[in-house]
């Protein structure tokens, strides 16, 4: 009873961490969307901020409450648009400090001219013009310093109702205590932005996207004619990271092992060099057609992985396996084995779709790609286009692996195609935001005509098209609009279907 408590407790253990573990990567997905992580920023950071402030104003009686409000604004702005028009520190600081100035000067103009009203001087009433005044210098002092910030004219109007709320003082007094408080409170804002968005914000692709850091070790299988160039492919992408490695698998079927079994009885010359020891493998219970096999296999093999490690510089290893129960799951269990987190398959088809076997590559949790060569072989990628339906962690690895190939001297180009005109400046932000994140010249490019068309028209200047396997979307939205590299045949470049596990 206690051996069955224990198992119980065991196999209850092991789905809380598997829910863990899922939660974690749904968290991290979501988190790697730029709009995501901007409001999550803003939740987080802008209270915290403010509740510092306010402790300072609390303790040391020289930040009046009474400019919370545009500081609070202003802070919103900061970090909801952190590369936007105002999300400048200096502009920060300079825009509420020159507010508070100019709304200062307009009380001392009022007070040595008829604009004042000293009966309503500690009462809620302000005078318009000095109002006037105070807008109108605001306006004029922060175009000429380029420090237009909408939360200065807020500083600015509060000059002329915060003498209400402070105790009473002489001009002088509330001139530099006013001014001195907006300048403190609105530098600490600032650096704390300036903090975030330098280590954080600019840096969130190596700190929250996981593709570039990881998909370095790629699987290879080795299946038909194409397997040449896919290999290529995936040292290309694997040569990009220091810890960079490619695995070449062939997977000994039973067709192999019959024509080995009818060839047995041919003597042939064999190499002095055996990759796979007979006598150990006789000696488990393998039968001789398959240590031949798996021979040829592995000198098969050899050959290719020489030639990569020659022309990319970048180790490459051999494996040999029986055929399992499924290739694909044959496949995946060796990525697996061999500590490998991208497997580059070439692209099959079976009658007109997606074969068996890469659609078994996609539905599993190992990043995939299947590559579809075009015409001639290639072991170069220098212009490469990377068209994008939605921002998201299969966008960034698209673009991510596209880096990878060309470098920094290559040609990226990052699309996406819209149905109407008045999506084109949200799809301008959506691919502004994908591509600032990565080192590098970017072109990005939005079309009104559908994905066909516009990969149809722009095939022949680009070497290589990086499409998603769309395997994050749900199987009705698939179904009523098929993922696009279903709806491509006759593109004249080659071109590479990602899969994010």
């Amino acid at each position: 009873m206690l051996d069955g408590l224990r198992s119980r407790y065991h196999a209850v253990l092991r789905r809380v961490r598997r829910f863990e573990r899922r939660e974690v990567r749904e968290f991290r997905r979501w988190i790697e969307h730029t709009t995501n992580l901007i409001h999550l920023s803003v939740l987080l950071f802008v209270p915290l901020l403010i509740a510092a402030v306010t402790a300072v104003s609390n303790s040391v009686d020289v930040l009046p409450f009474v400019l919370f409000p545009p500081l609070a604004s202003g802070t919103f702005t900061l970090f909801a648009e952190p590369e936007g028009k105002y999300a400048s520190p200096t502009k920060f600081v300079g825009g509420l400090t020159a507010g508070a100035l100019c709304g200062t000067v307009a009380i001392w103009v009022g007070v040595h001219t008829s604009l004042h009203d000293p009966i309503a001087a500690n009462e809620l009433v302000v005078s318009p013009a000095e109002a006037a005044l105070a807008i109108f210098l605001t306006g004029g002092v922060t175009w000429a310093l380029d420090f237009e910030e909408p939360s200065a004219f807020s500083t600015a109007l509060l000059a002329l109702i915060a003498p209400v709320f402070t105790n009473p003082v002489g001009f002088d007094e509330f001139f530099l205590q006013f001014v001195v408080s907006v300048f403190v409170a609105s530098t600490i804002v600032a650096a704390a932005f300036h903090v975030w968005r330098e280590q954080f914000y600019e840096r969130r692709s190596r700190l929250l996207y996981q593709s570039t850091k990881g998909d370095d070790h790629v699987l290879v299988p080795m299946r038909g004619e194409k397997s040449r160039t896919a290999a290529m492919f995936g040292a290309r992408l694997a040569a990009a990271h220091d810890a960079g490695k490619v695995v070449l698998l062939d997977v000994v079927d039973e067709e192999a092992i019959e024509a080995a079994e009818r060839t047995m009885q041919v003597p042939t010359e064999r190499s002095e060099t055996e990759l796979v020891d007979a006598t150990a493998a006789e000696s488990e219970g393998v039968e001789t057609e398959e240590v031949q096999v798996a021979d040829e296999s592995a000198k098969r093999l050899e050959t290719e992985a020489n030639r990569i490690e020659t022309k990319v510089g970048v180790p490459c290893q051999v494996v040999v396996v029986g055929d399992g129960d499924s290739p694909a799951r044959t496949v995946l269990k060796t990525a697996r084995e061999t500590n490998c987190d991208l497997v580059v398959a070439p692209y099959e088809e079976e009658r007109g779709s997606l074969s068996g076997f890469v659609r078994g590559l996609f539905r599993s949790d190992i990043d995939a790609i299947a590559f579809r060569s075009a015409g001639e072989p290639h072991d170069r990628w220098k212009r490469v286009l990377v068209p994008v339906r939605r921002p998201g962690d299969t966008a960034h690895a698209m673009i991510d692996f596209a880096q990878r190939l060309t470098g920094l001297a290559g040609t990226i180009s990052v699309c996406t195609c819209i149905d109407r005109e008045n999506e084109r400046r949200s799809a301008e932000t959506t691919l502004a935001d994908l591509v600032e994140t990565f080192e590098g010249s970017f072109e990005t490019r939005v079309s009104r005509s559908s994905i066909e068309s516009f990969l149809s028209a722009n095939d022949t200047y680009y070497d290589l098209t990086i499409v998603g396997a769309s395997t994050d979307r749900s199987a009705a939205s698939r179904f009523v609009s098929p993922p696009t590299f279903e709806r491509l045949h006759d593109l004249e470049c080659d071109v590479a279907i990602v899969h994010r596990g």
